[in-house]
């Protein structure tokens, strides 16, 4: 069973478009149960054994959208690259006192995401859909830096979408 989720979405952009919090929080969800899957254990008999995780403490997640001028300024200092990008994933420290993951923040430009979705050809809810799941997923462990992790991360990040009503953002 996945871990109750604390969304914090704040806003610091919302033109061109931007969505509500509960699509975030839908969004997340779908990423979290899709980026920890994993397979479960069996018994001799081959039945599944459950998990143990009655009431697991909540993952704590931050999202943060921002404009082209903060995209490009954050890109800018965290990975060396002097232009805006569509999402930036932060580590967060992991288990708080209070028993709370704090999973960590995506940083995503509002201008960035509908740039990429008019040029693409595809609605803005689906594309702030993918980068939501595409954040989730890095900030999970995942990654593209090589041809392996980028057609595992890619996989799983279709999986996800088709869960949540969406189409391959990669077709």
């Amino acid at each position: 069973m996945l871990p109750p989720l604390e969304l914090d979405v704040t806003y610091a952009a919302r033109r061109p478009w931007a969505p509500r919090r509960g699509e975030f929080l839908r969004w997340a969800r779908g990423a979290l149960a899709g980026g920890l899957e994993t397979p479960r254990p069996r018994t001799r008999a081959g039945a599944t054994k459950p998990r143990g995780r009655s009431a697991a403490a909540p993952i704590a997640l931050s999202v943060r959208i921002v404009g082209a001028a903060r995209g490009r300024a954050l890109n800018a200092r965290y990975r060396r690259k002097d232009r805006p990008t569509n999402v930036l994933s932060f580590a967060g420290a992991g288990r708080l006192p209070d028993g709370r993951t704090f999973l960590g923040e995506l940083v995503i430009c509002a201008p960035v995401v509908a740039r990429e979705a008019r040029s693409q050809g595809k609605r803005p809810p689906a594309h702030w859909a993918h980068m939501t799941v595409h954040g989730v997923l890095h900030l999970l462990g995942f990654d593209h830096e090589r041809s392996a992790e980028a057609r595992k991360m890619a996989a799983r990040e279709i999986q996800i979408l088709d869960r949540l009503g969406f189409s391959n953002p990669y077709a």
